[in-house]
């Protein structure tokens, strides 16, 4: 399967889903883009990862990680969303070390936060960006008629992709205890997948 290079376009603050962002992710030598719902604290550390000039008083997690890898001379290589299962995209990062690479896997939204920090290249397959992908206009920064447009698309693309997500949700109805005692039988049983789901039905709680 072929890979395709990606770069991030912008991020894109909901107008009516509290507390929810797109990451806007462009195909480098084509017009699709990629959007993918994240949270907040991951948005915050994406976006002070591309604004250079930004820097907290202490390391962000995402910066302690760089940190940490920079210590022990880890590098992350690249970056691949290699997988789409049911709105969710899965990532690895391609580390190197010694000259020994590894392969980790990571969320989309972690692993694009540590690309930018060690100016990591960002793919996916073809098969994903053919079905993920969409042409959809983005510009934060402008105001006007266009601009509201664009925000009503991304916010219709958010709600979609939170709708589907929670109305095929089978954790939807369980209680916190059940949760939580299903995402500790997940993790005894290495099933990292379903743990997951259960940890995000547990954060959007």
């Amino acid at each position: 399967m072929s890979l395709v290079r990606l770069n991030i376009k912008g991020i894109s603050y909901s107008q009516t889903q509290n507390g929810a962002y797109a990451l806007i992710l462009n195909e480098v030598d084509g017009d699709r883009k990629l959007p993918i719902v994240i949270g907040a604290f991951e948005a915050q550390s994406i976006a002070i990862a591309l604004e250079k000039e930004i820097r907290p008083p202490r390391p962000l997690t995402h910066d302690l990680f760089k940190n940490f890898a920079d210590r022990f001379d880890i590098v992350v290589k690249q970056v691949i969303i290699h997988k789409l299962v049911d709105g969710v995209f899965y990532s690895s990062l391609i580390c190197e070390r010694d000259k020994i690479e590894e392969i980790i896997d990571a969320r989309t939204s972690d692993a694009i936060a540590l690309a930018l920090r060690f100016n990591a290249p960002i793919f996916t397959y073809k098969n994903i960006l053919d079905k993920a992908g969409i042409y959809l206009k983005v510009n934060p920064k402008k105001e006007g008629e266009e601009d509201e447009e664009d925000s009503v698309l991304v916010d219709d693309f958010i709600a979609e992709e939170l709708e589907t997500g929670t109305t095929k949700n089978i954790y939807k109805s369980k209680t916190l205890d059940e949760l939580h005692n299903l995402l500790d039988e997940a993790v005894a049983n290495e099933d990292y997948e379903k743990a997951a789901k259960i940890r995000d039905e547990i954060s959007k709680r």
